[in-house]
């Protein structure tokens, strides 16, 4: 078999997108918080971009210094002291006894010379030193939290040893994730059973209350032990009858206590002012702010009005120095190129953040136009909605809509809500009439709600009770399936003795 390498032409067509066009859909992509960073990373990268502020002269005037020939008349305190053997100096001697004894003399000047040293020019602050000074201090995190406060426990070095072990196996939620044994290892460390079990009944008095519990019971039952009040009966009902209490047989459980229905309900509400997850109240806070992109605003004449927040993203504009300079053929031709690339790079970068407007102000109009219904009535009344419908009325492409909504929100009568929630599937009833799948969970959480606790629906009956809302034939299954979404537990559990 004969193997050569040949060379051959073929004529293609291919699709590729230029590096401009990336950043512009990246751009488009962009929340507003995510869009003022990069400007103000663009800002500093680019130096002929600059922010356009009102009333604000492009160039300005700078003022030069006037020479003149005079000298300037220097006042005796000013002058040279001069220390030499003459004896006719009586002026600098007066000096001197002035110096000590003027408060605003030399008793202050080392402070003042410190001080000015660590002050920028003309005044002007340190935005470093005034960024770390606004920047929020980290918050420990529960770990930290519980080593600093298992340094000052009083314990043998062993039980000490185990109790750091036992402290970096304990979750954010606040519970032990391993059993004792697992960290029982008589190579590795010095300790036994008996200290780890020692030094866990002492993790489990750090706060907060409950941490280091192994199960939701011992976490409840460390709270009530520490609890101000008396919750005696509520430690019999979880310590005696855990399981039963999960499986919401309440009957049950009051025929062995010999008590009532109700004094357990009312047990049930105590406990449900416990923390189950005591350890997310130390530590830092990973929820991120969420800054609405579009404005919803009802008119007098029933209709709404869209708008974009932008009032906060500056106005961008090519600095008019560097622009004349780059056309000025007296400057040499590589300073030249080099104005010219960041002027096409910055107009580049304006262009797309207008698009970007253009095109999110274009897609959230096509909604409110869409889903009328919803903002007049309620989450009842949201339609589907495809992404493709709206891209054809705005004429662009569906992943430039779907680019548009990734990470917006939208404040209107309803409140704050994700731009992307508008765009979902459904299905029609029998009349013709489209629900979505958003509005089918809404009533279901509706008819949940208005049921009879003593006597709740099952699932078939859910199903009935959608179809007599309008909301058409729907599966059982799917009725399970949106329930589970909802987190609604099933008949038997929210029965109500």
């Amino acid at each position: 078999m004969k193997m050569a390498m040949t060379g051959s032409m073929r004529l293609e067509q291919r699709m590729k997108l230029a590096p401009r066009m990336i950043a512009s859909m990246e751009i488009l992509q962009l929340p507003m918080l995510a869009l003022l960073e990069k400007i103000e990373a663009e800002l500093n990268s680019n130096p002929v971009l600059e922010t356009a502020e009102e009333g604000a002269d492009d160039l300005g005037e700078i003022e030069t210094p006037v020479e003149t020939s005079e000298e300037p008349e220097v006042s005796v305190d000013e002058r040279e002291l001069i220390v030499g053997d003459e004896t006719d100096r009586a002026d600098d001697f007066e000096r001197l006894d002035r110096l000590e004894e003027s408060d605003d003399g030399f008793s202050d000047y080392m402070e003042s010379a410190f001080s000015g040293s660590m002050r920028q020019n003309h005044g002007e602050t340190d935005k470093k030193l005034e960024a770390m000074q606004n920047t929020a201090a980290q918050e420990a995190s529960l770990n930290d939290s519980l080593n600093e406060q298992w340094r000052l426990v009083d314990a043998p070095e062993p039980v000490k040893e185990a109790g750091r072990l036992i402290i970096d196996y304990i979750d954010e939620k606040g519970y032990l994730t391993v059993r004792l044994e697992q960290l029982h290892n008589k190579d590795k460390h010095t300790f036994g059973m008996e200290h780890l079990h020692a030094a866990l009944d002492l993790v489990q008095k750090l706060e907060p209350t409950g941490v280091g519990a192994r199960d939701l019971k011992e976490c409840l039952l460390l709270q009530m032990s520490q609890w101000p009040d008396d919750l005696s009966f509520e430690t019999r009902l979880v310590s005696g009858h855990w399981e039963e209490l999960l499986e919401n047989k309440l009957p049950q459980i009051a025929r062995k206590m010999k008590c009532t229905v109700e004094e357990i309900n009312a047990a049930i509400h105590r406990l449900s002012k416990l923390d189950t997850s005591p350890g997310l109240g130390i530590g830092r806070d990973n929820n991120h702010p969420i800054t609405a992109d579009i404005i919803v605003e009802p008119r007098e004449d029933g209709g709404y009005r869209v708008r974009l927040t932008d009032t906060s993203a500056p106005n961008l504009r090519v600095n008019r120095f560097y622009a004349k300079m780059a056309r000025d053929r007296g400057i040499d031709q590589k300073t030249r190129e080099f104005l010219m690339q960041n002027i096409r790079s910055a107009q580049w970068f304006m262009d797309a953040i207008e698009q970007r407007k253009h095109t999110l102000l274009r897609v959230a109009e096509e909604v409110v136009e869409h889903q009328r219904d919803f903002f007049d009535k309620g989450q009842l009344y949201l339609k589907p909605l495809p992404m493709a419908a709206v891209a054809d009325k705005v004429g662009v492409h569906i992943a430039t809509v779907s680019r548009a909504v990734a990470g917006k929100y939208m404040q209107c009568p309803q409140g704050v809500l994700a731009l992307r929630s508008f765009f979902n599937g459904g299905m029609e009833n029998a009349e013709g009439e489209a629900h979505s799948w958003d509005a089918v969970k809404a009533m279901l959480q509706q008819i949940v709600d208005e049921e009879d606790k003593s006597d709740p629906l099952n699932d078939d009956d859910i199903k009935k009770k959608l179809a007599e809302s309008g909301m058409g034939d729907i599966a059982r299954r799917t009725v399970a399936k949106y329930r589970k979404i909802l987190n609604i537990p099933t008949a038997r559990f929210r029965k109500k003795y």
